[in-house]
């Protein structure tokens, strides 16, 4: 037995060293991969190459010719950045199908759908009936659940356009120059824009969201904005290969139009991974909901920062034309003016109907210390809302005649126009 030991030690040493040799090998192989992996140490912060810098002709130290590492090669292989081109229209007189894509509780009313736009083709999914014909796999992250569900189980089958809105027909978030309608916005999309932009925010006024509104990695709490606090971790889970950027901004409130080309200009395995996160994220349903409401714009048009014109956004994608961007700062500006002279004139009225109640029940301590409006301002005050907002329906009609021509609607979008543009229609429209 002894001799079997003595024997067995020469082999044990060749066998602890040959372990030992692979074990430094496979260290120095890890900590290489990790040193090629990108870093984010803060808000896109990424360290610097350990490798010596390699000077140009001048001698400055420059890095050039510098390549991608195998690591990097390898995560982009695995996950690749999606690349975003301007879409090209169709030829002159051609028809676009769509489809409406709107996620809904079982007492929300979308009845007006039918009503005002039967020949819209749409998706409508109950988000809290397992039953529904169309439901997502969870009630969470509000709308964001039912955009990417739906884009998962269409992605081979998309209609030329995909239009993204909330259940509710009138809200404060729709763009008021069409009524604060929903039914008036889809009526009067461009197709053609949405084809060119690939992606478009349907709601034309920055406020809130533009210029700066998210800044992730804020440590103090705002009310308004929740999940501000919370950004900078979603996006590393989300955008793991990104630096965080310092501002997020886009015009609220989660819905937008997408094409076909740019909906497949990133794979469906990607947005299979998005809705994975939201299935498994801790977030509850109204925070993780928030923070999809200004990444958006970066997952489908690799910006942070989406802010489009205003003029722009209603003349090209709704054909309502100013004539440029100070003849619809104007018109604005006087509509404030009017409601200005609005809000003079109802306080106008509660004073004079605090002296009057006074009078009535006997308050006369109280009725000395009434502030008095003045004598005959209420009159003024009607007649200047009553000029401004003829004025303003006016400047208003003729903008919507001005775009009915496709001509104008290139003009004041910056681009160049070509014969015939403007011609194609909704399908079934």
């Amino acid at each position: 037995m002894n001799s079997f030991y003595r024997k067995s030690i020469p082999a044990l040493g060749v066998f602890s060293l040959v372990l030992f040799l692979l074990f430094i090998t496979y260290s120095t192989n890890v900590r290489q991969s990790w040193r090629e992996l990108p870093q984010s140490l803060g808000l896109g912060e990424a360290l610097p190459d350990p490798s010596p810098s390699v000077a140009g002709e001048s001698g400055s130290g420059t890095q050039t010719g510098q390549t991608s590492t195998p690591a990097e090669t390898n995560l982009a292989h695995y996950r690749p950045r999606p690349v975003f081109e301007p879409g090209t229209p169709k030829p002159p007189g051609s028809n676009y199908s769509r489809v409406l894509v709107i996620p809904r509780t079982k007492e929300e009313d979308v009845d007006w759908i039918e009503q005002e736009i039967p020949e819209v083709p749409t998706a409508i999914y109950v988000v809290d009936d397992p039953s529904a014909p169309l439901h997502p796999p969870k009630n969470k992250g509000h709308e964001v659940m039912v955009y990417l569900t739906w884009i998962i189980d269409n992605y081979d089958d998309l209609p030329d356009v995909a239009i993204f809105m909330h259940a509710h027909r009138y809200s404060w978030h729709n763009d008021d120059l069409l009524g604060n309608d929903a039914a008036e916005m889809i009526r009067a999309l461009s197709p053609e824009r949405v084809v060119r932009e690939g992606y478009m925010n349907v709601r034309c006024h920055w406020d809130p969201g533009c210029p700066a509104w998210m800044h992730p990695g804020t440590v103090e709490e705002d009310i308004n904005k929740q999940e501000e606090v919370l950004l900078a971790k979603g996006w590393s889970e989300l955008f793991p290969l990104d630096p965080i950027p310092s501002v997020l901004a886009q015009p609220c409130c989660a819905q937008f139009a997408l094409s076909a080309q740019r909906i497949r200009a990133i794979p469906r395995s990607t947005y299979v991974f998005y809705r994975d996160w939201l299935l498994r994220t801790p977030l509850s349903d109204y925070i993780s909901g928030r923070v999809w409401e200004y990444v958006w714009q970066f997952v489908f048009t690799g910006e942070n920062v989406y802010c489009p014109e205003t003029h722009v956004c209603y003349c090209d994608g709704f054909g309502v034309c100013f004539g440029g961007r100070g003849q619809s700062d104007a018109w604005f500006e006087k509509r404030e003016t009017m409601r200005g002279f609005e809000r003079e004139l109802r306080e106008w009225h509660e004073k004079e109907e605090a002296i009057q109640n006074a009078q009535e029940e006997g308050r006369l301590e109280e009725l000395s210390e009434l502030e008095v409006p003045e004598l005959g301002r209420d009159k003024v005050l009607e007649a200047k809302v009553e000029r401004l907002r003829k004025e303003l329906d006016i400047a208003k009609e003729e903008a919507f005649v001005r775009g009915r021509d496709p001509r104008n609607r290139a003009l004041e979008a910056g681009r160049e126009w070509h014969d015939g543009e403007g011609s194609s229609r909704w399908e079934n429209s």
